[in-house]
């Protein structure tokens, strides 16, 4: 496990290029003066005996924003929240249960700016110790692993594309079984692996 630690936190040094949904979509002209609204998730990278796990949720579908989408736990920056970790942290326990004692935070990504306005950061921690995930009744339909592995791999990432707003947009989407990983997540993922040194 101490080689995926080191290969994670060597990976937060390296040089980044900007992270966005419009990435693959150049031809959109973003409004000059915009007020994105600061965000945070949690790269929760679970230690465990079988191997490094990442935490992911599959949001509930009766949700009026990405009802039924996968994502990683967080949301907005509340007032009282003190920073990105904090917010990152905090929705973690709302989301899916994990206590904030259990997660070494190692650093964070590039922010990344969303279609929805957002300007999410990407925090990044280890778990070390078992816990129960308990998935939040209101949000959060089910709280899942995939394997670390699988999203660190640059090769397995595909570049789809959908109508949104009357207008094509292109995306990441790196699918796990059942599971539909794709949009602002999967391109989170996708910034990570790049990153990362086999």
């Amino acid at each position: 496990m101490r080689d995926v630690e080191d290969r994670l936190r060597a990976a937060l040094n390296r040089p980044a290029r900007p992270s966005s949904d419009f990435d693959l979509n150049p031809a959109i002209s973003l409004p000059p003066g915009r007020v994105l609204r600061p965000a945070a998730v949690l790269l929760a990278v679970w230690l465990r005996p079988e191997g490094a796990r990442l935490i992911l949720t599959k949001r509930a579908s009766h949700l009026k924003h990405h009802p039924g989408q996968i994502a990683l736990p967080g949301g907005k920056v509340d007032q009282g929240d003190d920073g990105v970790i904090a917010t990152a942290l905090r929705e973690s326990v709302e989301e899916v249960g994990l206590p904030p004692a259990l997660v070494d935070i190692a650093g964070t990504l590039p922010a990344h700016e969303t279609v929805t306005g957002f300007s999410v950061t990407p925090v990044l921690g280890f778990v070390r110790a078992p816990f129960t995930p308990t998935p939040e009744a209101g949000e959060v339909e089910e709280v899942f692993t995939v394997p670390l592995a699988h999203v660190l791999n640059p090769e397995i990432y595909s570049i789809e594309r959908r109508r949104w707003r009357n207008e094509w947009r292109r995306y990441y989407a790196v699918p796990f079984g059942p599971y539909y990983i794709w949009g602002a997540t999967a391109r989170i993922l996708r910034g990570l692996a790049d990153r990362v040194q086999p």
